[in-house]
């Protein structure tokens, strides 16, 4: 392993800190003690069929399967000849259980007044109100042609309507392709390209820190890059907000206004079967290439794995308002903003407006006001509120809080305490939880009831997921030795492929450890056997919990008229887990300058989004490269990083760059 590596296992070692799960809260938990995981654990790996055959019987199915899990790696089947619908297990299955009056969605928007501590809109939605919704949207979808096997892109805001729109693609068996709000018109043609779809969903725009992201112009800019969209459905977001002109471009006959088309609509949408198999959803992830990749995620497989993880992780009971901060565009808010809490009949809290706006005390006043018991959220806010300072906490009443849990990156245990004593009051299980959009479901957590926990540590795998930590070979690491994190048989929510590319899905997981499923992370195992992540060993960058691709934003750097070369590798970074960090060479001519480094920086977050925005531009003279030709970003991650080169540099084709680049440093 790397130095680096190796410095992570140091320091880690020092902190033995263990926390029992509070009694009070064992005595209730789903799982009580370690012996009762071990057990469960134990069964789940030695009859995987009977384990999750039996965990299925808790979902609606329109027929039974005929096999539990079919495997010829790295292919799996799960409920093979299975049939049902994930809406109608989040809608109509929650109602026949008497829970049809029940909130399904509380939604906050954010304060028009910008007084600190006020709420903003609030609406909450039924579980019988959400259902007419998704159906009314579901019978315009069909009017406008939608079908079976189609795909349905969705670029919305943090709106409940987003979720009516994934429900609503779910109900009639046409899988969603969910774009985060922030990307760019670029990222969305790409998307809409790749996943062949006819329909966008999108929104006039959407509230952010008080300003308007204009979400509809971000679409008609995309559509000058692609000509296979024939309908835009468009939610009156801005333009019907309460002082607010807002004009958007329109386009007759290809855009639709959202409430015109389901306005005259049936509430009755009958749940279309689909195969345990059909694809439910499409979502886009960066890779170590420039192109996307559409993660495949199939209906019966990933419902089950983010139903059973969702209650078990959380402990979820009744009367929990559940709060899972992630935006809807991402598999977090997927898996636990929506299919997760709401096929298990969970009040689930969406917000569409910024952590600290209009101060750092935002989340903690909508914990208060709305009695949230659970809440899941990211290393990265955790360190801003750290940074932010207490007193904008302790302005509220936090005492409904019961677990706390955190997703995106592995979190260090300074924040890990600050969050379990300030945020929790030293009362509440912290499940830190360890999965991928790849994987759908968490793989990798406590389980509250049952695991003692360490700052910093994911702990222990989910029932059915064989974790383990090997080298290139294969062969399993001891215990506090850095390799490769592995899973080593399926699971029911893992990716059934990369759309339209399926020889790079093989490639992509299954090449570089023979026969088991590499998942890009580096880790190790304690003498407890509990799992440390510690970060990505390709190059894709981590930031603030969203995963991009270096390649994307090198690809951005290039297509700028004054850049000539680039490169960008991942850096430390306090807030966001790992900032950008790009060495530029310039064109002929063009002198490097500070108003070019802004210029670029800007440039990247039009070409991509703001979440690419680079932290450090470097302009160099040439960027070091192997005698093939080959850029050695583990070199200049190692400078950016340490101010130094470390690593073997055999392979180097000119010892100079690498000399340039040090001295520009040190100068």
């Amino acid at each position: 392993m790397s130095d680096a590596h190796s410095g992570a296992i140091e320091s880690s070692l020092q902190e033995q800190r263990v926390f029992p799960p509070p009694p009070e809260f064992a005595r209730t938990a789903l799982v009580k003690s370690t012996e009762e995981y071990r057990q469960l654990y134990k069964r789940s790996i030695d009859d995987p069929g009977a384990f999750w055959g039996e965990m299925a019987g808790g979902l609606h199915w329109f027929k039974k399967w005929d096999t539990v899990l079919d495997w010829k790696p790295p292919y799996a089947k799960w409920f093979v000849g299975g049939k049902l619908n994930v809406s109608y297990n989040c809608l109509d299955l929650q109602i026949e259980r008497g829970r049809g009056d029940k909130a399904a969605i509380l939604w906050e928007g954010e304060p028009e007044s910008g007084m600190p501590g006020s709420g903003g809109s609030v609406h909450r939605i039924s579980f019988r109100q959400l259902k007419d919704q998704v159906c009314r949207l579901a019978n315009g979808l069909k009017e406008l042609g939608v079908k079976k096997g189609d795909r349905v892109t969705i670029y919305m805001p943090m709106v409940a309507e987003a979720a009516v729109a994934m429900l609503a693609c779910a109900r009639i068996g046409a899988a969603h392709s969910v774009i985060f709000g922030g990307f760019s018109s670029q990222a969305i043609a790409d998307r809409v390209e790749d996943a062949q779809s006819d329909i966008i969903i999108t929104a006039d725009g959407g509230f952010r820190r008080g300003s308007i992201v204009p979400l509809k112009a971000n679409v008609d800019e995309a559509l000058k890059k692609t000509d296979r969209v024939k309908k835009i459905i468009v939610l009156e977001r801005i333009g019907s907000a309460p002082g607010k002109d807002f004009k958007i471009d329109w386009v007759e006959g290809r855009d639709v206004w959202w409430h015109e088309l389901v306005r005259n609509q049936s509430t009755d949408c009958p749940a279309e079967p689909m195969d345990a198999e059909d694809t439910l959803f499409v979502l886009y992830t960066s890779g170590s290439t420039g192109k996307p990749k559409g993660i495949q995620h199939t209906t019966g497989g990933y419902l089950l794995g983010v139903n059973i993880t969702t209650r078990y992780v959380f402990d979820l009971k009744e009367d929990d308002v559940y709060w899972c901060t992630a935006d809807i565009g991402w598999i977090t808010g997927h898996s636990y903003v929506l299919y997760g809490p709401l096929s298990n009949g969970a009040t689930t809290l969406m917000y569409e407006g910024a952590p600290n706006f209009p101060d750092f005390s935002r989340f903690w006043a909508m914990i208060e006001r709305h009695r949230v018991s659970v809440f899941y959220t990211a290393p990265t806010a955790i360190r801003a509120f750290m940074r932010a300072g207490r007193e904008f906490v302790d302005r509220h009443d936090l005492r409904s809080l019961r677990l706390l849990g955190t997703v995106g990156e592995p979190i260090n245990p300074e924040a890990w305490m600050w969050y379990r004593e300030v945020i929790g009051g030293g009362r509440c299980p912290i499940v830190d939880t360890w999965w991928q959009t790849e994987t759908g479901m968490i793989l990798i957590t406590p389980l509250p009831g049952a695991t003692p926990t360490k700052p910093g540590t994911a702990t222990l795998p989910f029932f059915g997921v064989d974790a383990a930590i090997v080298d290139r070979t294969g062969k399993e690491m001891g215990p506090n030795q850095g390799g490769l994190l592995v899973i080593r048989k399926p699971w029911p929510a893992m990716l059934r492929g990369i759309f339209n590319d399926p020889d790079r899905y093989v490639k992509q997981y299954w090449t570089d450890v023979p026969g088991v499923y590499f998942t890009g992370d580096g880790a190790r195992r304690d003498a407890d056997g509990y799992f440390w992540i510690m970060g990505r060993v390709d190059d894709v960058i981590n930031v603030s919990g969203h995963r991009l691709g270096t390649m994307e934003i090198e690809s951005a750097l290039v297509a700028h008229e004054a850049v000539a070369e680039a490169a960008v590798v991942g850096i430390p970074h306090e807030m966001k887990g790992q900032g950008i960090a790009c060495f530029v060479t310039l064109e002929h001519g063009r002198k490097p300058t500070e108003a070019l480094k802004k210029e670029l920086i800007t440039w990247v977050g039009k070409q991509i989004g703001s979440l690419a925005k680079p932290d450090q531009i470097r302009f160099t003279e040439a960027l070091p490269k192997t005698r093939s030709g080959k850029i050695m970003r583990r070199l200049l991650k190692e400078l950016a990083t340490h101010g130094e080169v470390r690593g073997d540099t055999t392979t180097l084709e000119d010892f100079n760059v690498i000399a340039k680049l040090k001295e520009q440093d040190e100068g």
